[in-house]
């Protein structure tokens, strides 16, 4: 219950006191006077007291393990499809085309101009200008389908051959996805940072014949045609590209396929809902990626539980996508936005805001020309939104400042349920001197953002909710679920947790007396993640021993992930994540630490980029890797008059080190973590953790063995 009183409450305080003040005048009518005076704010507490708490998840009898079982308030089984008639992907994007052929639905910047800028310091940077969008109509982009599917049958790609698309996220991306649907071949999906070993991996384990890729990921086919046993042909999206690989492939280009399929077309071979659809390798955050295989029926079930909960999404809404296609969230979102009668316009990370590190000085970023209405982001590109936003304000100082300071603190008591935060007229007053222009950097038109693929902090959910002015849909989900199992509700404005199952799942808590959660826990029941119902998928390609280990099929058929997640459910049916089963650490007296958890806590620090946590049994305390903020850290050492020659320099710096440190200690204890928990000592590293540097996932997550093997000495000498 929030602290401040509501309205009610306050006019009855004030006729409160007019009742004493009137009582004080005349004491033998005092009694009369109180009473009349606390019946009415009685009532009202009482009143709202015994206000019900919406109920978002409900209690359900399923099959299977034991355990605690959530559903969707709303629908009492599983949802499979939102629209009669269809249950393939295929289905659903023919139906779109015809239903919206005149209307845009892909649209792609135009390249103006390419050039390359050297640093004082001899570094170099490519920047882009980039013009308008142009765009294909639905019914165009059909046609463009319909074109290149021909075209692999004429290029002699057989139906139980499978065909990888190996790219950044872009426009012949989803068309060629489309074109083998029709085809009813299984695509490969691979993310374009994965390093060479898990590429061949990948190409290797599910034999694929026809690679789909860009010039950039061409070359590192190149690197490693030597170790493919099974492509024979690669097509480039690109015009530029080696005419031939060594004679190992042939090479042909997009527009060609597109031109071959054209002369002769191919009728559609339009697939089963329980026929594959996607292998999809993880990011591999530990070894070697698994395949993922998902049904037709397993990505319609997620899609169509996900238009149950975005508010009002339809024709009138603009889809900003430039997360990896490789993802089953992107991917997901953008089989979507056409059933729903939406536009996609492309972007990338690298040129998405007007000071995005691609886009030439002076010209307009990706957001700003497309000013979408709808976006999806994983919270490490929030993260980096609100820090740069900060950032901003920082450095303009003075009234500037304090004016976005007044700003932020008066709707954030309004949004934490303060009667006296800013609401109508002081809230419009605010968004117009204020807030616009922050919007502004993502387009001015943000309605509604999903979130994705990690623990969203509760510090970037409010910035995001107060600056952008836009609810924050957060997800919780697995590649192995097709993304689906909960995601909290427009009208939800909670922090910390990730809401009720979505329509498609089933959500299940299951005792894990080793870890010490038990679904008969008080407060609130607590156990291991368990998803059902028809998003959750076959299991890993050419690994049943993998599969049987953490997929079961109960008694009543419906199929069941373990996902290793810890969950707790509040009384409202809505799950909170409080802890991983891979990531607790037993340390030299007993204690449990629980990685992520901690990681978790201190991902909201200023100075901190990234960080992993490390405990060892044999030791009785933490340490902790820290990738330090470039920018915090090196404002404060102005502040402070600490001198240094460059970043790598102050990060070695002994009083560095013991400010870092000091504001990790400060913010666990405020956290309520135990003093076990809290790094006893941290290396603070210059150099951001990158996909390409194979220390993070394409999804930003960390790669905790990669890590510990790349700094194992740094890790050694802090237990020293």
């Amino acid at each position: 219950m929030s602290l401040y009183l509501p309205m009610q409450l306050h006019v009855h305080f004030v006729i409160c006191m007019r009742y004493i003040l009137l009582g004080a005048q005349n004491p033998i009518n005092m009694t009369g006077y109180i009473v009349g005076a606390l019946v009415p704010i009685v009532f009202t507490l009482l009143l709202r007291s015994s206000k019900k708490v919406k109920k978002r998840g409900v209690p359900v009898d399923v099959g299977g393990e034991p355990g605690y079982t959530i559903r969707n308030s709303r629908f009492p089984s599983p949802v499979e499809t939102s629209w009669e008639g269809i249950s393939t992907l295929a289905e659903l994007f023919e139906q779109a085309c015809k239903q919206h052929a005149d209307k845009p639905l892909l649209g792609t910047r135009k390249l103006i101009l390419r050039e390359v800028e050297v640093t004082e310091d001899g570094r170099s940077f490519e920047k882009l200008y980039l013009g308008d969008y142009e765009w294909l109509t639905y019914g165009k982009t059909f046609e463009t389908v319909c074109d290149f599917a021909s075209g692999l049958v004429q290029l002699g790609h057989k139906r139980e051959e499978r065909v990888a698309i190996f790219a950044d996220t872009r426009e012949e991306w989803f068309i060629a996805l489309q074109a083998c649907f029709r085809l009813n071949v299984t695509v490969v999906t691979i993310y374009a940072s994965l390093g060479e070993e898990a590429l061949c991996h990948s190409l290797n384990e599910t034999e694929v014949t026809i690679v789909i890729c860009g010039n950039k990921e061409l070359k590192k086919l190149v690197n490693i045609s030597g170790q493919l046993d099974t492509v024979r042909r690669v097509i480039c999206m690109d015009d530029e590209f080696p005419s031939s690989a060594n004679g190992r492939w042939t090479i042909s280009s997009f527009a060609d396929v597109k031109s071959v399929g054209r002369a002769s077309p191919v009728d559609a071979d339009l697939p089963l809902s329980a026929d594959v659809a996607v292998i999809m390798y993880t990011s591999g955050s530990t070894g070697l990626p698994k395949g993922v295989m998902m049904t037709h029926g397993n990505v319609l079930a997620t899609v169509s539980a996900v238009m149950t909960i975005v508010p009002g999404l339809g024709s009138k809404d603009v889809y900003l996508a430039y997360l990896p296609l490789a993802h089953i969230l992107e991917l997901a979102a953008e089989n979507l936005i056409p059933a729903v009668g939406g536009i996609i316009g492309y972007g990338t990370p690298l040129t998405l805001t007007d000071t995005s590190n691609k886009i030439k000085r002076g010209t307009k970023g990706d957001a700003t020309v497309l000013s979408p209405t709808v976006m999806a982001a994983v919270p490490a590109i929030l993260d980096r939104v609100r820090d740069g936003v900060r950032k901003k304000v920082d450095a303009k100082g003075g009234l500037a400042k304090k004016l976005f300071d007044l700003a932020y603190s008066r709707r954030l008591s309004a949004i934490n349920g303060s009667w006296f935060g800013a609401w109508g007229l002081e809230k419009f007053l605010w968004d117009f001197l204020v807030f616009k222009k922050v919007r502004a950097v993502l387009g001015g038109r943000i309605r509604f953002l999903l979130s994705g693929g990690a623990p969203l902090s509760a510090d970037t959910q409010r910035f995001i909710n107060i600056c952008l002015g836009a609810p924050i849909g957060q997800g919780y989900g697995l590649t192995e679920t097709c993304a689906g199992a909960t995601f909290s509700e427009v009208d939800d404005t909670s922090v910390g947790r990730v809401g009720s199952p979505l329509p498609c799942s089933f959500v299940k808590l299951v005792d894990w007396p080793e870890g010490g959660y038990l679904i008969n826990d008080s407060p609130m029941p607590r156990g291991e993640i368990v998803v059902g119902g028809p998003s959750v998928t076959l299991g890993y390609f050419k690994n049943e021993e993998k599969t049987k280990e953490v997929y079961k099929v109960d008694e009543r058929g419906m199929r069941w992930f373990y996902t290793g997640d810890v969950g707790q459910f509040h009384a409202d049916g809505c799950l909170e994540i409080i802890d991983r089963k891979k990531d607790i650490v037993k340390l030299q007296h007993g204690e449990y630490v629980s990685l992520g958890k901690v990681e978790a806590a201190f991902s909201i620090n200023p100075y901190v980029d990234n960080i992993m946590l490390h405990a060892d049994p044999f030791h009785s305390y933490c340490v902790a890797l820290v990738v330090a903020s470039q920018h915090a850290v090196e404002d404060w050492a102005s502040k402070q008059g600490v001198a240094f020659t460059d970043f790598a320099e102050l990060c070695e710096k002994e009083e560095t080190i013991k400010e870092v440190l000091s504001s990790l200690v400060q913010i666990g204890k405020k956290a309520g973590l135990e003093k076990f928990e809290i790094p006893a000592k941290i290396k603070l590293l210059s150099t951001p953790w990158t996909p390409e540097s194979g220390l993070v996932t394409a999804a930003l997550k960390i790669k905790r063995e990669a890590i510990r093997k790349a700094f194992s000495e740094d890790l050694a000498k802090l237990y020293t």
